[in-house]
């Protein structure tokens, strides 16, 4: 297959783009790592027996649906057919048309798209290597959770969750001083988020932070034999005996820092080491907390801020709930909705790549309006997502909005 991006050459130097007549579209799929991409169709055969549409068109013809929010397959093809003679300096090698995108989310290996994703992930991590988390560590953190996607049950049967109701489940790795997700996997939505905790590595001295959901004593000890620290909220029944409480490094708002073991029979067989319970008082809301960890070197007001962070994870669910199409699904196949979500992880990291290299200030959330609007133009990248002109300000829901700008948009 020619490689048709090459037709009309963008120099990056620096932050420096010299345009060529390539439009914003094209200019941003400059930055995908074009050789990456071909070594994952080849791994999969992606492109074996196709004459035309390749799945480098697939790739933009659904990158192009991510950013400009398209609902469905009609959708797609019939507002590239309005641009019709722009397509070619979008970098599609012939026409989108319905059927062919449909079929092809509907046989081509979805792994082709998830090792895409990991790659820009790749590229992505190191350019936020140095963001701050706002605390004082010098330990990598993690946050692990989940989101249901609801289904419709008549059209995805094979989406196992209720008797009612069908649905998949999006398992996440995010490292939070980024807000990156390192590790994802999508299961049916009847698989326990507890089981995640079997598909995951971390490297030894890191600090995983999780919910209630993944307290299970057997689990959070191999972490702890693999000297990985975690993080966990305690459930109120938690059977809990102390062996001496911490005095130093005193927090206001930590009302009990104390070591200890589990008293409960199964718990105990499970875990039959010691392990660190900390009472906080949320200074905002006025809850009281309770949190379980094996790091005994930390303060407990520091324990009490990592986990607060965890909060990131849930306004990655919700911003990419919203703003990319992984709710209203281009097809009903496992590979068809696979597909979808590895595109849509794929567009999120590839925006956030442009976000560093071009050194954006905007948020993720305004580049992505940007975007949206100015894709068909021949213009700068680097000028267009500068310009203040094309940032449209959404009034409907401001105190969400302000939230996850100060969370994704560093």
């Amino acid at each position: 297959m020619p490689d048709s991006r090459a037709i009309y050459s963008v120099f990056i130097t620096g932050v420096t783009l010299v345009n060529k007549g390539k439009t914003v579209f094209a200019q941003l799929m400059d930055f995908v790592p074009y050789y990456r991409f071909q070594q994952a169709v080849e791994c999969y055969r992606g492109n074996r027996w196709v004459q035309e549409f390749y799945c480098w068109d697939q790739w933009l013809a659904l990158a192009y649906a991510q950013l400009t929010a398209r609902r469905s397959l009609r959708d797609i093809e019939t507002t590239l057919t309005a641009q019709s003679q722009k397509l070619y300096h979008m970098g599609f090698s012939c026409p989108v048309k319905r059927n062919t995108l449909a079929n092809a989310n509907q046989k081509r290996d979805w792994r082709i798209y998830r090792d895409f994703a990991y790659a820009l992930i790749d590229i992505a991590r190191p350019l936020y290597a140095g963001d701050n988390l706002g605390v004082d560590l010098d330990k990598t953190v993690y946050a692990l959770d989940a989101t249901t996607i609801d289904l419709c049950l008549s059209l995805f049967r094979w989406a196992t969750f209720r008797q009612a109701k069908a649905a998949v489940k999006m398992h996440t790795l995010m490292e939070l001083h980024s807000s990156l997700p390192v590790w994802i996997t999508v299961t049916t939505g009847n698989v326990h988020d507890v089981h995640a905790l079997d598909d995951i590595w971390l490297e030894p001295g890191t600090i995983l932070v999780i919910d209630r959901a993944y307290l299970d004593f057997k689990r959070l000890f191999v972490l702890n034999q693999r000297a990985v620290f975690f993080i966990i909220r305690a459930k109120s029944n938690l059977q809990f005996r102390r062996l001496y409480s911490r005095t130093q490094d005193v927090s206001p708002n930590v009302q009990g820092d104390q070591t200890g073991v589990l008293t409960g029979y199964y718990s105990y067989r499970n875990y039959p080491e010691q392990s660190r319970r900390i009472h906080y008082k949320d200074p905002e809301t006025g809850d009281q907390l309770i949190f379980l960890t094996n790091n005994t070197l930390l303060p407990g007001q520091t324990i009490a801020d990592l986990y607060k962070h965890r909060w990131k994870i849930e306004l990655f669910f919700r911003w990419i709930k919203q703003h990319l199409r992984i709710e209203a699904f281009y097809g009903t196949s496992d590979n068809a909705v696979q597909t979808q979500i590895w595109t849509a992880i794929a567009t999120y990291v590839l925006v956030a790549i442009v976000k560093k290299r071009l050194r954006i200030d905007y948020s993720l959330y305004k580049l992505l309006q940007v975007l949206s609007v100015t894709l068909f133009e021949k213009m700068p990248i680097n000028q267009v997502l500068t310009n203040p002109n094309y940032i449209l300000d959404r009034k409907s829901n401001p105190n969400q909005l302000s939230l996850l700008d100060l969370s994704l948009g560093q």
